[in-house]
C-alpha cells in the first residue's frame, strides 16, 4: 500500500506544521508504515482556534436562518460517507487494528446516519414560548455555543469524531477536532469531504498531533465548550485545565460494563450478547461487558457453553475478513493488558482460556493479545474494578436479583451494561436501579444515534447522540417583550 502524506485542515486550507514535524501512523498488526501526519503544536492550534472563533463571529453559520443551509450540508456528507464505505474502512482498520468488518458493517455506515440524523433536526431547533401571569410575551431561543474543541480516542476514530462534529455543526458552531495521533486518517478525510460539500471556511478545522495539541485545544481561552472522549485520568486534569475559562465540558470516559444474565434468559441469546459485549474491537471499547454475572444456577452451563465460543474466535490482520479479534493499537496498551492478567492470577483468579500473546509468524510483529476469561475473582479485584480496554473478562456468580444489582452497581464506573432475563417485569425493575447511563435488556453494544448516550459517575457527563446531544451544543436564551402601555416602575 502506498503510504500517504496528509495535511491538517485549517481555515479552509490544508496546512503542514509550524515547526515542520510529522508523526506517522503505523498498523498495530504489523508496524507497516500507513501514512504520516503533522505534528502540531500550540501556536498551530492557537491558529485553528482563532479562525474558528473568527468565523463564529460573522454569524453567517450560525444564523438561525442559515438552519437549513447546514442541514443540507449534512445530509451531504453523511450520503458521501455511505458511498466511501470500502476506502474509509480499510484505512480505519489499517490505522487502528479493529476488523474491517466492524469498520465496514458498523463504524462507516453510523457515522453516516449520525450525520443525517441531525440533518434532518439542523432545521427544527427550537425554544418555547413561556406562559406569563402579565400582559407580556416570553420566550426562549436556543443558540450555539460558538468554537468546540474535540477530542476523541483511537477505539472508534471517525464514528466518535461523528457524534460530536454533527451535532455540534448542525447546532451553528464552529469546530476545530483533534483526532488521535494513532488514528487520525478518517477525520482528516472528513474534512476533505466538508470541503468537496461545501461547508464554509472556519467553519471544521482538523488539528493532528499528541498530549501536546490536545492539551493545548483543552486549555484554549476561545474555546467555548470542550467534548471530550477518553480516559478518566486525563478527564481528570481537562476538568482542571478548564477552570480558568469555565468552559462547558461533554466528558464520555470509561467503563466496566455489568452484563447481568439471569437463571431464565434464553441463554443461547444471552451468550451471543456477551460475546460481542466482550470481544467486539478486541476489548477496546469504553461500554465493554467486561463483568459478566451469571447467576449460580445456570453458571456452570453457561461456562460449558462460553468457552469454546471464546476459543474459536478467529485472530488476525485487521484487514482480513475472517478476523473477529484484531491488533491493540500499541505496545503500551499490549503492555497494560498483560500487567492486568499478572494481576488477576496473584488476586487468586483462573484463567479459563487464553492469558497470553498468540504464537505464530502473522502474529510477531503485531500487538495481539488472545481474549481471555477469568473466574474465582470477587467484584472487589482490581481486575474487575479498573478498565482494562482490551479482550479480558470476569465472569462472577450471584445468587439473586438483589445480590446481582448490589455488585453491578459496585463500580466507580457507570457507562453501559446489560440485562438478560425473560422476565419483562425483572428487566426493568433491573435497568431502573443500575447506576448506568445506558442499560440493554436481552441485548448489547447496541447504540443508535436517535438515542442518547453518556455516563453516570466517573464514567463522565453530559450526552451524545439524540435530542440531548442538541441540548449539550446549545445554550438558552430568554426574551421578556413588554406588551403594556403603562408600567409601574418601583423607582418611578
Amino acid at each position: 500500500m502506498k503510504v500517504q502524506s496528509y495535511a491538517a485542515y485549517v481555515n479552509g486550507k490544508w496546512v503542514q506544521a509550524e515547526n515542520g514535524n510529522i508523526l506517522e501512523v503505523r498498523c498495530p498488526a504489523d508496524q507497516e508504515l500507513v501514512a504520516t501526519v503533522p505534528e502540531m503544536g500550540i501556536a498551530d492550534i492557537d491558529q485553528a482556534v482563532r479562525a474558528a472563533k473568527a468565523t463564529f463571529l460573522k454569524e453567517e453559520w450560525s444564523s438561525h436562518m442559515n438552519a437549513p443551509t447546514r442541514g443540507k450540508l449534512l445530509r451531504e456528507i453523511g450520503r458521501i460517507l455511505h458511498e466511501r464505505v470500502d476506502e474509509l474502512a480499510k484505512l480505519e482498520s489499517l490505522s487502528s487494528g479493529k476488523p474491517i468488518l466492524e469498520t465496514s458493517l458498523i463504524d462507516i455506515h453510523m457515522a453516516a446516519d449520525c450525520f443525517e440524523y441531525y440533518a434532518d433536526l439542523a432545521a427544527h431547533i427550537a425554544g418555547r414560548q413561556v406562559p406569563l401571569a402579565q400582559q407580556a410575551l416570553d420566550f426562549t431561543l436556543r443558540e450555539p455555543i460558538g468554537v468546540v474543541g474535540m477530542i476523541v480516542p483511537f477505539n472508534f476514530p471517525l464514528l466518535l469524531a461523528s457524534f460530536k462534529v454533527a451535532p455540534a455543526l448542525a447546532a451553528g458552531n464552529t469546530v476545530v477536532l483533534k483526532p488521535s495521533e494513532f488514528t487520525p486518517l478518517t477525520a482528516l478525510e472528513l474534512a476533505k469531504i466538508a470541503e468537496e460539500v461545501g461547508v464554509p471556511e472556519g467553519v471544521f478545522n482538523v488539528v493532528t498531533g499528541s498530549a501536546e495539541a490536545g492539551k493545548a485545544l483543552a486549555e484554549h481561552a476561545d474555546i467555548d465548550k470542550l467534548s471530550f472522549t477518553g480516559s478518566t485520568n486525563t478527564a481528570r486534569s481537562i476538568v482542571h485545565g478548564s477552570s480558568n475559562s469555565l468552559k462547558r465540558l461533554t466528558l464520555e470516559l470509561g467503563g466496566k460494563g455489568p452484563n447481568l444474565l439471569f437463571a431464565d434468559c434464553d441463554l443461547d441469546q444471552a451468550i451471543n450478547g456477551v460475546m460481542t459485549g466482550a470481544f467486539m474491537n478486541q476489548g477496546e471499547v469504553c461500554i465493554a461487558g467486561t463483568r459478566i454475572l451469571v447467576q449460580e444456577s445456570i453458571f456452570d452451563e453457561f461456562i460449558k457453553r462460553f468457552i469454546p465460543r471464546v476459543e474459536q474466535l478467529p485472530m488476525g490482520h485487521p484487514l482480513d475478513w475472517n478476523t473477529r479479534v484484531g491488533a491493540l493499537i500499541s505496545k503500551a496498551q499490549l503492555d497494560k493488558v498483560e500487567y492486568f492478567v499478572r494481576r488477576g492470577l496473584e488476586e487468586g483468579g483462573r484463567i479459563l482460556c487464553g492469558g497470553r500473546r498468540p504464537q505464530g509468524e502473522v502474529y510477531d510483529k503485531g500487538f495481539f493479545f488472545e481474549p481471555t476469561v477469568f473466574v474465582d475473582l470477587t467484584n472487589d479485584c482490581e481486575v474487575c474494578q479498573e478498565e482494562i480496554f482490551g479482550p479480558v473478562v470476569v465472569v462472577i456468580p450471584f445468587s439473586d436479583e438483589e445480590e446481582a444489582i448490589l455488585l453491578a452497581n459496585d463500580s466507580k464506573y457507570g457507562l453501559a451494561g446489560g440485562v438478560w432475563t425473560k422476565d419483562i417485569k425483572k428487566g426493568l425493575r433491573a435497568a431502573r436501579r443500575l447506576k448506568l447511563g445506558t442499560v440493554w435488556v436481552n441485548n448489547y453494544n447496541l447504540l443508535r444515534v436517535e438515542a442518547p448516550f453518556g455516563g453516570y459517575k466517573m464514567s463522565g457527563f453530559g450526552r451524545e447522540l439524540g435530542l440531548e446531544a442538541l441540548s449539550d451544543y446549545t445554550q438558552v436564551k430568554n426574551v421578556y417583550v413588554e406588551l403594556e402601555d403603562e408600567i409601574l416602575y418601583l423607582y418611578d
